[in-house]
């Protein structure tokens, strides 16, 4: 998910009464909440970026040992305050053991929210490569952006006016987003299901099938299914799919030309390391052009789609 969400989410838990359990609960659980993505530099490396994001930082090493890093420099910081004399004297004691605590919860609720879009995440790096996808939210979502900052607003706002139960807004917002991850979820099994069963009576019985919801529409979702070297998209909107024709259009992986190439350029093996559904293409200059069905929408595509030019590629 993007950073403002796992701000968010690190922000309600402190106001869901978190945030009295120990002096600077709230930075920890904010910062812990994104901490995995100190990964984010990698994007220096361009398009070689998309096999290194999601990885060793979300990994099982890394939610075990960010934690303690950021608990320690929150100790360093409390105490360096303190020796300049400028500590705020409002700020509650440090209890290192809720302090600790906090650092692991707001850190685990990053993987579990990156693990609902289909971007993809390697929950078990460096132990396995392997990618795991929830499809069941989009990466951005507004609606997540408005429970969780208004539901915050409103216990800051109940906390300054001394309102006894200024933890209600943030408990009503927190248990309103996990009914909606819980709606979408259950969303995009039907929406599998049911293409699958299309797919399954087209002659397709052992089609891949993913449902993606787009920006928005929850209610919604674009279904991705390849089953061979044959893929395609169909729409489904809650109860209203009806099963149609399927015959999909060729995937261009088996195409002879693509592997030689693709052993040519590690932008392409990192792409291919990452992608879900991968689409090849030639265009009429011989250039190979590797996209993933997943992302095909033009506002995304030209994140998600590389390039491999035989005439600039060094030979094997």
């Amino acid at each position: 998910m993007d950073n403002l969400t796992h701000s968010l989410v690190g922000a309600v838990l402190g106001q869901m009464g978190l945030k009295t359990k120990t002096g600077l609960a709230m930075p920890t659980l904010i910062i812990a909440a994104n901490i995995p993505d100190i990964d984010a530099a990698c994007a220096v490396y361009g398009q070689l970026s998309l096999s290194m994001r999601r990885g060793i930082t979300h990994g099982p090493i890394a939610l075990i040992l960010l934690p303690i890093l950021l608990w320690a420099a929150m100790i360093g910081f409390d105490r360096w305050q303190t020796r300049r004399g400028k500590r705020p004297e409002n700020r509650l004691p440090i209890h290192k053991g809720w302090l600790l605590a906090l650092a692991y919860v707001g850190c685990l609720s990053h993987p579990a929210l990156d693990w609902l879009n289909n971007y993809g995440i390697r929950l078990l790096e460096p132990f396995s490569h392997r990618w795991f996808y929830g499809d069941s939210i989009f990466i951005i979502d507004l609606w997540i952006w408005i429970a969780l900052g208004l539901s915050v607003w409103l216990s800051l706002r109940r906390e300054r006016a001394k309102v006894a139960a200024w933890t209600r807004p943030a408990w009503v917002g927190f248990t309103a987003v996990c009914a909606y991850i819980l709606f979408n979820g259950a969303l995009t099994g039907v929406a599998e299901r049911q293409v699958a069963a299309s797919l399954d009576r087209a002659g397709h019985p052992d089609a891949l099938v993913v449902a993606s919801p787009p920006p928005l529409q929850f209610w919604r979702r674009d279904v991705f299914w390849r089953s061979g070297n044959r893929y395609g998209t169909e729409s489904y909107s809650l109860g209203t799919y009806e099963d149609i024709a399927i015959t999909g259009t060729p995937t261009g992986m088996d195409d002879p030309r693509v592997a030689p190439m693709v052993a040519t350029s590690p932008v392409a093996k990192a792409f291919l390391f990452w992608s879900r559904m991968p689409v090849a293409k030639f265009d009429a200059g011989g250039r190979l052009i590797l996209s993933d069905q997943r992302f095909g929408n033009p506002l995304s595509r030209g994140q998600f789609e590389v390039i491999v030019d035989p005439k600039l590629e060094p030979g094997p």
